[in-house]
């Protein structure tokens, strides 16, 4: 990938490359501020989710703060996500047009289902398939309405997705995973792009724990980069799309900046080789 002027901005269902992430963002002038630095500095997805619950937030201020910048509604992408608790046909369908109601839009650009399992049910319940079933046919309809231009899943595994195939009629757009060098899931990669799903990553920072790396760290040294940067253009070199999420102005406009350099092959494959399957937020592959 040329890290240069040909850069292409956006993956698969014209998905941008970064957005920026509002997971735990509530507070209402924190978050206004992060909407307006984003803009600002060239962010154009907002990844939010019904869990987060700063949704009718990010509604009651988007309009304004696009209309700060110069943007319409077209000119960026909004993603949210199913709770786990909201699993099944009715609960699905109530949870999607809130989120509708709450951002005050007549579409979101991506909606996704945020976890396989149903919330209060055990991981080995496998009721748990039954719900993902009837979760998915719904945004299958709000998705034949145009209320959803995309869909798509979070947290699933190649088991998860094997199994969409033997009841969807639409395969997901994305899945987002947790997706960062000491969980570098590749062969959930090469499903997803196999099956011409974009996989999309969270967490790209181990959560902070990567970025006092000493490998990570040695490798941003040769680059003039930050930890953060080199581990955000790790998983773009990948062809996984990222979200990361910061309040604070100079490390949202600095996550931006990762398109002026390439990472060599070589020092691609050191990053590649601290792979220890660890997960630092959820681990889905119990759910049955």
């Amino acid at each position: 990938m040329d890290g240069g002027g040909s850069w292409q901005n956006t993956m698969k269902i014209g998905l941008p490359v970064i957005g920026v992430g509002t997971f735990q963002i509530k507070d209402e002038s924190v978050l206004l501020d992060t909407l307006r630095t984003s803009l600002k500095a060239g962010y154009t997805l907002i990844d939010t989710a019904s869990v987060y619950k700063n949704e009718e937030l990010i509604g009651k201020y988007l309009k304004t703060v696009l209309e700060e910048v110069g943007l319409r509604r077209e000119d960026i992408f909004i993603t949210s996500k199913l709770s786990p608790r909201d699993h099944g046909h009715d609960s699905a369908r109530a949870s999607i047009m809130q989120s509708l109601n709450l951002l005050q839009c007549e579409y979101l650009d991506l909606y996704l289902i945020h976890w396989p399992g149903k919330a209060k049910l055990k991981c080995e319940d496998a009721k748990n398939r039954e719900f993902r079933k009837s979760s998915w046919e719904v945004l299958e309809e709000f998705h034949q309405q145009k209320l959803l231009k995309n869909i798509g899943v979070s947290n699933y595994t190649i088991a998860h997705l094997e199994d969409m195939t033997k009841y969807a009629k639409i395969m997901p757009a994305v899945n987002q995973v947790e997706f960062h060098p000491h969980l570098y899931q590749y062969e959930l990669l090469e499903y997803c792009e196999a099956q011409n799903i974009q996989v999309q990553a969270y967490s790209s920072l181990g959560t902070g724990e990567l970025v006092n790396n000493t490998t990570v760290k040695e490798v941003a040294a040769l680059y003039g980069k930050s930890s953060a940067q080199i581990l955000l253009k790790w998983g773009i070199q990948h062809n996984v799309g990222v979200i990361p999420k910061s309040t604070k102005k100079e490390h949202i406009c600095s996550n931006m900046d990762i398109f002026n350099f390439t990472i060599s092959d070589d020092d691609m494959k050191i990053l590649d080789g601290m792979n220890m399957n660890k997960h630092y937020c959820w681990d889905p592959s119990y759910v049955l």
